[in-house]
């Protein structure tokens, strides 16, 4: 195998000789970088079934951008936007919770965009499936272009108000008797996180974007504690997937958005269990050095 008599074409060859790989190398390090970075909130304040709900809910602004003709990227920016508005005055003019909210919108707009699609007009729009699972290898350099945009807008975007999330995040009273303004800053969060899909669903597809977003800060949370140092793990973790994730693809001609995705699933997993298997070969601590607690309840 040419891993092993020739790792040089394996793991760097594609990259240095085909142009559609190189921009699909970069397209997926700029979507995993912001995705990692707002992901790590999104994972400290146990925000997934949101950052899930919006990953879908900007179907319904790609589908009819799609059939207009308007770039799609402005439909799901604009979808993102409605549903994030949605999400948050349901809840003021309704008993509904915000969870509830999440939910009912998440149905009804995926529910939308398969009517659209299935309607007259969007019978004959093309092929969908590149806005379900991504296009990475067709990246253009206008693409590009606007994910670095994206990219630099959330990461400035989550270094401005970083002290604002991290104590929003584990003491919501403090912060607003810190005059952070809650109400505000969680605004903010959920619109890095609406533009931070949208700029991603162009190498993953919106339905896989949720991995990019979920998997490497959650495998990072497993090995850092301090949330800077969190969200460069993530950042690192979701590289090395990006990476092998398209290496995998061109070699054995799979889907490259799933592949990447895939292997930050996995990696999660594979830190997961390594961690278990730590845990389960250390030798447990003498007597006098457990927790009184635990002492107490062993009694």
């Amino acid at each position: 195998m040419t891993i092993f008599t020739d790792p040089a074409a394996w793991w760097i060859e594609p990259f240095t000789t085909n142009p559609f790989m190189t921009k699909a190398l970069a397209a997926g390090l700029l979507a995993m970088a912001t995705t990692s970075v707002v992901g790590t909130w999104v994972v400290l304040r146990g925000m997934s079934f949101l950052g899930d709900a919006l990953a879908h809910g900007v179907l319904p602004g790609i589908a009819l951008a799609f059939i207009l003709g308007f770039d799609t990227g402005l439909g799901a920016l604009a979808a993102a936007i409605i549903m994030v508005g949605a999400i948050s005055a349901i809840p003021r003019v309704s008993p509904l919770s915000e969870e509830t909210s999440t939910g009912v919108l998440f149905v009804g707009f995926l529910a939308l965009a398969v009517v659209i699609m299935s309607s007259g007009a969007g019978a004959g729009a093309g092929d969908i499936d590149r806005f379900l699972f991504g296009s990475i290898t067709g990246v253009r350099t206008a693409d590009l272009i606007r994910q670095m945009v994206i990219a630099v807008v959330s990461i400035g975007t989550a270094v401005f108000f970083y002290r604002a999330f991290f104590v929003m995040t584990f003491d919501e009273v403090q912060a607003e008797m810190a005059g952070l303004r809650p109400k505000l800053t969680q605004g903010v969060l959920m619109a890095l996180l609406a533009i931070s899909i949208v700029g991603s669903f162009q190498a993953v597809g919106s339905l896989l974007v949720f991995a990019f977003l979920i998997a490497p800060p959650a495998t990072a949370s497993m090995l850092v504690r301090r949330v800077p140092l969190m969200m460069t793990t993530a950042v690192l973790i979701g590289a090395v997937a990006v990476y092998l994730g398209l290496l995998l693809s061109y070699h054995f001609r799979l889907a490259g958005g799933a592949s990447m995705a895939l292997t930050a699933v996995v990696i999660l997993f594979v830190v997961m269990l390594g961690r278990a298997l730590i845990r389960a070969l250390r030798p447990a601590p003498p007597d006098d050095e457990l927790p009184v607690q635990m002492l107490i309840a062993n009694r």
